[in-house]
């Protein structure tokens, strides 16, 4: 899943100590986006995973997460879904409402990762 972009951009760049993510929306392996805040934030959740992986990280690396919501109202049922794969301490996090490129794509979220010593 962390093939490289058809778009002018890294997947993942590591620096400092950091790991910086581009941007992840829901594709399946078939290119679809699934229906639904929960099913796209498992999905996106997924291949961030997938991506720090590649890099000897994981979620628990996660220390900062950038989220882009199509629609203010999944608000609750995208925090129901989020949840369920963070443990604390929680990331730092930004949400904001936002209009997306991908059609069907609810969401798109990015996050920073601190290497392990």
């Amino acid at each position: 899943m962390a093939q490289a972009p058809a778009l002018p951009f890294s997947k993942i760049r590591l620096s400092r100590g950091l790991a910086f993510l581009s941007g992840e929306i829901a594709f399946a392996e078939d290119d679809s986006i699934p229906e639904g805040i929960a099913a796209q934030t498992a999905l996106v959740l997924k291949r961030i995973a997938n991506t720090l992986g590649t890099a000897g990280l994981d979620l628990d690396d996660v220390v900062q997460v950038a989220v882009h919501l199509v629609n203010e109202t999944d608000f609750s049922a995208f925090n129901a879904e989020y949840r369920q794969h963070f443990k604390d301490p929680l990331p730092v996090r930004t949400t904001v409402v936002a209009r997306l490129l991908a059609p069907g794509a609810l969401l798109e979220v990015t996050v920073t990762a601190a290497q392990r010593d």
